[in-house]
Parts: structure tokens; C-alpha cells; sequence
């Protein structure tokens, strides 16, 4: 699974607009928001950092979630984007994922197993767990 990572607003109009998943490395306005949704129509994933989380408004929050994109806290640590603008979620994680999943494990107690192994965030672990039970 790979989260396309976008380190500035002027990088959005350059995006493959086949684009499901992405993680904003920026504090991203409302405006951002928009022209991200209008250049990738297939999103289904955004990915914000804690601290631009907390700071978001609640109307885009909403106008997100009305549009069927979910809206994560988390950050792509380790990711340099010099070496690949995407930041890839190992197979090997998702099968856990996948596995932890299968057994009934309660997802924030797996979500706290995966996070110590894998260095992703709770939102993304348990969305990924979401996603392949739905698919």
C-alpha cells in the first residue's frame, strides 16, 4: 500500500489524479482541501500530521466526510522524499494487519501491537484493517 506524500500546495497540481491515499507533509488551508479533491476524484484517504489535525476546521472535516474521504492523524516517519514522494506501507505489515484482524483482536489493542513493530499511526492501522475487511 503506498500513501502518496505531498510536501507543498504547489505540488497538488502535479498529482496523478488516480491518487487514493495521501499524506500532507504542509498545514493545508481549506482551499488545499478542494483543489486536492478536484485533482484526485478517486480519493478515498487523507493523512494529516497531530499537530495540523488539531488545528483543522470542523467544516472541512465535515465537507471530507460527506464526500466519503477519510481524514487521518498520523505522520510517514522515516519517509525522506527526496529518495520517493511515496511512502509505502509493507506487505509484510498488511498481512499482520490482516491477520490480527481475522482473529477478533479489538482494533485498538491491535493498532497498539502494529504501531510498536511498523511505525505508523493508529488511524492508518486501523483504517487499513477497515478497508481490507470491507473489500
Amino acid at each position: 500500500m503506498r500513501l502518496r506524500v505531498v510536501s507543498s500546495k504547489n505540488e497538488i497540481t502535479s498529482l496523478n489524479p488516480n491518487e487514493k491515499l495521501v499524506h500532507l507533509a504542509f498545514r493545508a488551508s481549506n482551499v488545499d482541501f478542494l483543489n486536492l479533491m478536484q485533482k484526485c476524484p478517486r480519493l478515498r484517504m487523507i493523512q494529516v500530521p497531530p499537530s495540523y489535525h488539531k488545528t483543522m476546521s470542523n467544516a472541512i472535516q465535515v465537507f471530507l466526510e460527506m464526500q466519503g474521504i477519510e481524514l487521518l492523524e498520523g505522520d510517514v516517519w522515516g519517509h525522506r522524499k527526496d529518495l520517493d514522494e511515496y511512502f509505502t506501507v509493507e506487505d509484510t505489515t498488511m498481512e499482520e494487519i490482516r491477520t490480527l484482524t481475522s482473529t477478533g483482536l479489538d482494533m485498538d489493542e491491535m493498532a497498539s501491537q502494529i504501531q510498536k513493530k511498523a511505525r505508523l499511526g493508529p488511524d492508518l492501522i486501523k483504517y487499513i484493517a477497515k478497508s481490507k475487511i470491507t473489500a
